[in-house]
């Protein structure tokens, strides 16, 4: 089902970025469901979704970023909740992340899982551009359309995605190369899906316009948006003829979104501060290497010279960013002072009308404690940390970047007992909170605690798809000097689910002595350690793999950056 699934976010979402916002009047679009829901069921499309989740949060390329992620989380869901219903029959947890990737792009996961592309993020000019982006994908998952592209896949004989795929990639070299494998792959039936896939970007289209004007966005910004995909797309689309694309063409999407917003006043809606800062920390990650850095910093040298106070101060606070990056803590703390200034100072007398400004203030927290930590060799600025994290923690106690932060201070300011309890607290409130198991672990490890540090490593794993490596952790743990007899009632329960788990995941395979297949695991393991030394990255990331089908010309098998 997973390779399904892949293989429809390359034939249908990847190509969908060019997303739009729309007016609150446009009639509503029914939420489909019916026989699709039987191929497909929501719990399953969700169940794939975390499937494929576990590997991208495992690549280099996914910006496992607390203020991005944060501010990705709060603006995304709050164009889902601008329309009832988005959530689905299945009460769609939707996780809004970003990739590093330098193509405008942004696709749909089974579940409501959404990605954006960092570049996107970059070229967006304000928030309701990205709320057309962001509102698009919404729709795709809304309408079910990964499901009922299966449910009509299989009214076709479950013809192979991959002749589309295939015809797609092979247009690039010309429209009769593209002609001959598309008529390879079962013209008529392919043709049907491919019409399937251009009526679920129209669908996608009309549900991003009824959120944006419904969560009270600019819905002219969307044309703009639309022409600069064109442009990007430009000579992909030239070489593919209009029938073979399963997304419609750009040009025809434009005009159609023009006609559902000329009647529509113009609405005019104040940007916030985040989505500037946000974009400078994205513009920082997007290439680290040296050369990335020089551009990051010219870039922002001229930004601080405009006149927009919210340009400036994302200017300064790139620069704190980008210094901190580069190792000097002192230059990131007198930018981010800087920045601060710039947003508290007040307007200039005789202006009127000014609303108030949004202050990004848990950024400016976050990366305040950010600054301190890295200096892990000044004891003083660690202590200055833990007190900063948990005064940020107690005014944003939703917070999961920060509620981290602080654990960190604690775990590297040597309070370790009070590090154990708040952590111990962390992990039992949010059960599935990786980083949080991560740091226990590195607790008790400080503290000599070895069966709970295998404990804590076990969950991590476990949490990151790596069933056979927590198994084997918590054998560690059961053999460790120190393990109680709640340890080990512990460790058996545990055992006995995530076998339990395993063996329903497997089916039938699952059945046979997992001991077998464990001493293959362990020498898999070592082998994968010893080339990559991460023992759970795969030899090919999931999000290579996307771009290899989306560019043949791409080298096979990992990358090293």
């Amino acid at each position: 089902m997973r390779a399904v699934a892949m293989a429809l976010l390359v034939a249908m979402p990847m190509a969908m970025a060019q997303n739009v916002i729309a007016p609150a009047r446009i009639p509503n679009l029914p939420s489909l469901g019916g026989t699709e829901s039987q191929d497909l069921s929501p719990l399953m499309e969700r169940k794939i979704g975390e499937e494929i989740m576990r590997d991208i949060r495992r690549d280099r390329d996914y910006l496992d970023d607390g203020p991005i992620l944060e501010y990705m989380n709060n603006f995304g869901n709050a164009l889902v909740d601008a329309r009832p219903g988005a959530r689905g029959e299945a009460k769609y947890d939707y996780f809004f992340f970003v990739v590093r990737d330098n193509q405008l792009n942004a696709f749909a996961l089974p579940g409501g899982f959404i990605a954006v592309h960092s570049q996107l993020l970059l070229q967006a000019q304000n928030e309701s551009e990205l709320a057309s982006v962001l509102g698009h994908e919404i729709g795709h998952v809304v309408q079910r359309h990964i499901a009922r592209s299966i449910g009509q896949q299989k009214q076709d004989a479950l013809i192979p995605l991959a002749a589309m795929i295939l015809a797609a990639l092979a247009s690039r070299a010309g429209g009769d190369a593209a002609i001959g494998v598309f008529l390879g792959g079962q013209g008529v039936a392919i043709q049907r899906q491919l019409n399937f896939g251009r009526e679920a970007e129209r669908e996608a289209d009309r549900i991003g316009l009824q959120i944006m004007g419904e969560a009270g966005f600019d819905t002219s910004g969307m044309v703009a948006f639309f022409q600069q995909m064109q442009a990007s797309t430009k000579n992909y689309s030239d070489l593919v003829p209009a029938w073979l694309l399963t997304h419609p063409l750009p040009a025809e999407r434009i005009a159609d979104i023009q006609a559902r917003i000329r009647e529509h006043p113009y609405k005019q809606r104040s940007d916030s501060l985040d989505f500037f800062l946000v974009r400078s920390r994205a513009r920082v990650l997007q290439d680290q290497s040296s050369s990335g850095y020089s551009e990051s910093k010219t870039f922002f040298e001229n930004q601080i010279k405009q006149d927009s106070w919210q340009q400036k101060a994302a200017g300064q606070y790139g620069m704190a960013f980008l210094t901190m990056k580069q190792g000097d803590t002192v230059a990131a703390q007198s930018w981010l002072d800087k920045a601060y200034e710039t947003v508290n100072r007040p307007p200039p007398a005789g202006v009127i009308g000014v609303g108030p400004r949004s202050k990004a203030e848990s950024i400016f927290a976050a990366t305040s404690i950010e600054i301190k930590l890295a200096q892990p060799d000044n004891k003083a600025m660690l202590a200055k940390a833990v007190d900063e994290a948990n005064a940020a923690r107690e005014k944003f106690p939703l917070s999961r970047g920060i509620a981290h932060q602080y654990g960190e201070a604690l775990l590297k300011a040597d309070r370790l007992e009070a590090a154990a309890v708040y952590l111990r607290d962390q992990v039992q409130l949010y059960r599935e909170d990786i980083e949080a198991y991560d740091l226990l672990a590195q607790v008790y490890s400080k503290q000599g605690k070895l069966a709970l540090q295998h404990i804590a490593l076990a969950e991590s794993y476990n949490l990151q798809g790596g069933v056979m490596a927590a198994l084997d952790q918590l054998n560690y743990a059961r053999k460790s000097p120190d393990a109680s007899f709640y340890d080990q009632s512990l460790i058996d329960a545990r055992e006995r689910e995530w076998q339990a788990a395993r063996r329903e995941a497997m089916g039938d395979k699952g059945k046979k002595d997992m001991t077998e297949s464990r001493s293959a695991f362990k020498a898999e393991l070592k082998s994968d350690a010893d080339e990559h030394n991460n023992p759970f990255e795969p030899s090919e990331s999931p999000l290579d793999r996307l771009r290899r089908l989306s560019n043949p010309t791409l080298p096979q098998g990992p990358t090293v950056r």
